[in-house]
């Protein structure tokens, strides 16, 4: 799957450098369609509503821990698995939420960012030549590392009933052959916003039994789940925890994506695996965060808690401000992302409409064909708008999206 498409901001992929012998491992992959769509974005002076980060800081107490290690002595290597007060805290937190006692010295281990944990993850189990099995449309991060580590990534496709995605249990075991070695699992899930029920659960429990399969699990948007929901962490069932990675962002949890601080939870057999990889990718992450999280987290560890009512308003805040446009809508159940159905615009291919209208109408948005391996045409009639911004740039999103 290319993670983008080819335009003039795009340099060439190279098949080969004949001089040296170097073939491009991912000779079919461009930039990614973030990087593209958000510095279109900072290119045309639009309102960027593409890539998936807030307009606005983090806690207050939590910015000032990380600049008092800052100024006082916390500038030197952390140890390889990360500060022991900040993997304490999210074994304290794991505990808390999901009711499992873990190790924080061999179960937890902190990485540099979600993306980072995920590539280990999967670098740790792919052999090649093995299977691993994607959920459509998927994250685009997955599919490029199970190939570099030589594996085969086997896209199912979820299904659209009445603008709400589902996966299909009986079409994912169906794809299994006896090549399959893992699953990615990401809920609440980016683009789509579903988040998985307790039947998503014992299907996936199920699957993952009868055909020995690993799990790698996306969980970075956690705390973001609507409407009543709750979301299910692999590390909350006894039936799933022992074969999986458990991945989350502290990123996105206290709004400071740029720092890059995510972590990985896993049985101690497979948190070896992984760090084992992580040694040699970045040794260790950034430490003056490392000691403000595990200060804040230690301090409010139900800051957390307050996420989903918070992203919640946001959405309806955004939805509110768009009704007299012409998209149409089902609110998302999870993340900080909306999907809105540009059918009554007529047909259009979407990543030509995102930017056009990046263009023309002063915003970008995120075109669904880069998450998907194989698109079909009735699956490509949605952008993703990210609503994680003050309420000052949702109304003029939704000013601008009426407009049209």
């Amino acid at each position: 799957m290319s993670t983008a498409q080819p335009n003039e901001t795009s340099p060439p992929a190279l098949a080969s450098t004949p001089a040296l012998g170097i073939r491009d491992k991912l000779a079919d992959v461009g930039v990614t369609i973030f990087t593209q769509m958000s510095a279109l974005a900072a290119e045309q002076g639009a309102l960027n509503l593409s890539q998936g980060f807030p307009d606005f800081d983090g806690p207050t107490e939590l910015l000032e821990r990380v600049n008092h290690h800052l100024r006082n002595g916390g500038n030197q290597y952390a140890p390889m698995i990360g500060v022991a007060s900040l993997r304490e805290a999210v074994a304290n937190k794991v505990a808390r939420l999901y009711g499992r006692d873990v190790c924080p010295d061999t179960e937890v281990t902190i990485t540099s960012g979600a993306t980072e944990a995920l590539f280990c993850s999967l670098t740790a189990l792919v052999q090649p030549k093995d299977e691993v099995l994607l959920l459509d449309p998927a994250y685009d991060s997955y599919a490029p590392v199970i190939r570099l580590a030589g594996g085969v990534p086997v896209h199912v496709p979820m299904v659209i009933d009445s603008g709400c995605y589902r996966v299909d249990w009986d079409q994912v075991a169906a794809a299994v052959t006896g090549a399959t070695r893992a699953i990615v699992t990401n809920s609440p899930n980016n683009p789509t916003g579903m988040v998985f029920d307790s039947e998503d659960i014992n299907a996936l429990a199920r699957l993952a039994d009868k055909y020995g399969l690993a799990i790698v699990a996306d969980e970075v948007y956690e705390h973001m789940a609507f409407d009543g929901r709750s979301h299910i962490s692999m590390t909350a069932r006894d039936d799933l925890y022992g074969r999986s990675f458990t991945v989350s962002s502290f990123g996105k949890t206290y709004h400071t994506t740029g720092w890059k601080i995510g972590y990985c939870v896993a049985p101690a057999h497979l948190t070896a695996l992984l760090r084992k990889i992580h040694q040699y990718v970045t040794f260790t992450s950034h430490t003056p965060s490392q000691l403000g999280l595990a200060d804040f987290l230690t301090a409010q560890p139900e800051y957390d808690e307050q996420l989903s009512a918070f992203y919640q308003a946001k959405r309806d805040r955004f939805l509110a401000t768009i009704a007299g446009s012409k998209f149409n809508w089902v609110p998302t159940q999870g993340t900080y992302f909306q999907l809105l159905d540009y059918t009554a615009f007529g047909l259009h291919n979407d990543w030509e409409l995102a930017r056009k209208w990046t263009y023309e109408a002063g915003f970008a948005s995120i075109p669904l064909s880069p998450f998907y391996a194989d698109p079909q045409p009735s699956e490509l009639t949605r952008l993703r708008f990210c609503f994680a911004k003050d309420d000052e740039t949702l109304d003029r999103a939704g000013r601008l999206l009426c407009q049209l």
